[in-house]
């Protein structure tokens, strides 16, 4: 039986019911504690850092045989926060998703393994979560099933950054075409961090919604 941890420092992270469902799946194999605060690792097995905002120190590392980083971008490219956001928005439909080994320095450790997810360009915020999640959720099986046989290699090539995104970063201009700024709409979390815009001095928020998702 793994000891598992699982550090996803926002309770109201979307992420957080497949992080649920996960655990439950590998019951059988895997005692899973799904933790807010670093301070609280009882150390184990696999330490996953799911939408981990917390600077994880080696000696917090060390209480696991593995530490592993979830990570949306083909490293080295797209180090930083929210890289899938940023990508989207610069009309990027075909993803990488990384394993990584967590490091002092920000998204630079060794990679594990990656998979590859396709948006379609219609996909909304929760279609692109949905298959986001299942990614990274089949990357933490991953792990389980090849770390202690497998070796991660390193990264190569010239490293890029994304910046964190802020609230202001989802603002929509009333004045510009709405095709100009769909993938904006698409890609804002509707509860977190709304789209909106401002009007005749008053700011509205915006959700859209597909008419023909299928029940």
């Amino acid at each position: 039986m793994k000891l598992v941890s699982i550090l996803c420092t926002d309770p109201a992270h979307p992420i957080n019911p497949w992080l649920q469902r996960w655990a439950h799946a590998h019951a059988s194999r895997a005692h899973t504690a799904i933790e807010r605060d670093f301070r609280n690792l009882p150390g184990g097995d696999i330490l996953f850092l799911v939408s981990c905002h917390q600077i994880i120190r080696k000696p917090v590392r060390d209480l696991y045989r593995h530490t592993l980083v979830l990570h949306a971008s083909a490293l080295p490219e797209g180090r930083g926060m929210s890289p899938h956001i940023w990508q989207i928005l610069q009309g990027c439909e075909r993803l990488m998703v990384t394993l990584l080994n967590a490091e002092d320095e920000l998204d630079s450790g060794d990679i594990w393994h990656q998979v590859e997810l396709h948006l379609d360009g219609t996909d909304l915020h929760d279609d692109i979560n949905a298959k986001l999640f299942d990614a990274e959720l089949a990357l933490m099986t991953w792990a389980m099933d090849h770390c202690d046989s497998a070796e991660p290699r390193k990264q190569s090539g010239t490293p890029s950054f994304f910046r964190k995104r802020l609230p202001e970063d989802s603002r929509i201009d009333p004045s510009r075409a709405l095709n100009e700024q769909f993938d904006l709409l698409r890609v804002a979390d509707p509860e977190r961090y709304p789209a909106f815009f401002e009007y005749r001095g008053q700011t509205y928020r915006i959700r859209i919604d597909k008419l023909n998702r299928p029940s």
